[in-house]
């Protein structure tokens, strides 16, 4: 059987290739392995070794005929890349040459209508990466309207996040909203829009996607992991898809790329050598060619850093918005 092109395009390839720089002999972590396509790059490479991490069970699944090619240098691992220190740790490896991240949900994700991520596919409530835990449906159906329009206004940065929470909670009583379609009816009743906008539901969609997958929190960890596994030299490449992600990794290269720790009011602690050095002091965005053949890369934003000797900065508390575990508990 003839190998077909991969449905997912991977974005800003030349770009990532770039500033990995894969080596060969070199072991990296592609944390996000959605379709593969940043792992095939990688794996051109003479000798290169890829661990593939992965929470959704059918990007495994449709990554093997990619592992049987790669003859042993391909491990995929399904997983919540915030663990991706923990399954390099299985897999035997101390530290990685390289990880890069393809932030958000994929494409193959949105294309599928059974998955729950698309307000034009209309399908079950879902929207969650992983196999496990509570859908989009279930936060609809037990957050309160203050939770609701929190997610919403925090999340998708939604202006008329509290309207939309209204018209959910009134909606649920008349029954329970299990589809994509009455979620997008529902909010597209509520906030209106001019022709050439974006889908009015897009930004309550994306604030529930992002909620449902702890996304941010997730982000924010799996940086953490990337600095402790990296040797020195190592390279962290992240593409991200909107303002909230991007915002997380900038925050997060920026801090660590500084010294720090002292003050004029603590001048005994002692000052933390910065742990990565900036790459990209700018974001790389594609161009337009790129743009024109994936419309998807258009809003994609790459930044990234190299480690340097210094050891880890102390991870910082995150708490980035509400709790998943407390809205679904009724807490």
């Amino acid at each position: 059987m003839s190998a077909e092109a991969p449905r997912h395009v991977p974005v800003l390839l030349r770009e990532v290739l770039e500033q990995l720089q894969p080596r060969e002999g070199g072991v990296y972590v592609d944390a996000t392995f959605g379709a593969g396509g940043y792992s095939r790059a990688i794996l051109k490479t003479s000798g290169t070794r890829v661990i593939g991490i992965d929470r959704d069970p059918t990007a495994i699944a449709g990554g093997r005929e990619l592992v049987a090619q790669a003859a042993g240098r391909l491990t995929l691992v399904e997983d919540r890349f915030s663990h991706l220190a923990e399954v390099c740790a299985a897999q035997g490896l101390d530290h990685v040459d390289g990880v890069v991240m393809d932030v958000g949900v994929s494409s193959m994700q949105l294309d599928q209508a059974g998955r729950g991520f698309s307000f034009r596919l209309d399908g079950p409530l879902d929207m969650r990466m992983g196999a496990t835990g509570p859908s989009a449906a279930d936060v609809v159906a037990r957050a309160s309207e203050a939770e609701l329009a929190d997610i919403i206004y925090l999340f998708g940065e939604e202006r008329h996040s509290r309207g939309v929470a209204r018209a959910i909670v009134a909606a649920r009583k008349e029954g329970p909203i299990t589809t994509t379609r009455a979620l997008a009816d529902i909010v597209a009743r509520t906030v209106r829009s001019k022709p050439g906008d974006i889908h009015p539901a897009t930004r309550t969609f994306q604030a529930l996607r992002i909620f449902v997958n702890e996304e941010l929190d997730e982000l924010q960890e799996a940086l953490e992991a990337a600095e402790r596994v990296l040797k020195v030299g190592g390279r962290l490449v992240v593409v991200s898809f909107h303002s909230l992600e991007d915002r997380i990794v900038k925050n997060f290269l920026n801090a660590r790329s500084k010294t720090g720790g002292g003050s004029r009011h603590l001048p005994e602690v002692a000052l933390v050598p910065p742990s990565f050095r900036l790459l990209t002091r700018r974001p790389l965005i594609a161009d337009d060619a790129e743009t024109a053949a994936n419309p998807r890369a258009r809003s994609a934003k790459l930044r990234a850093a190299e480690r340097t000797e210094a050891a880890p900065h102390s991870a910082e508390p995150s708490d980035i918005g509400p709790r998943l575990a407390d809205v679904v508990r009724g807490g």
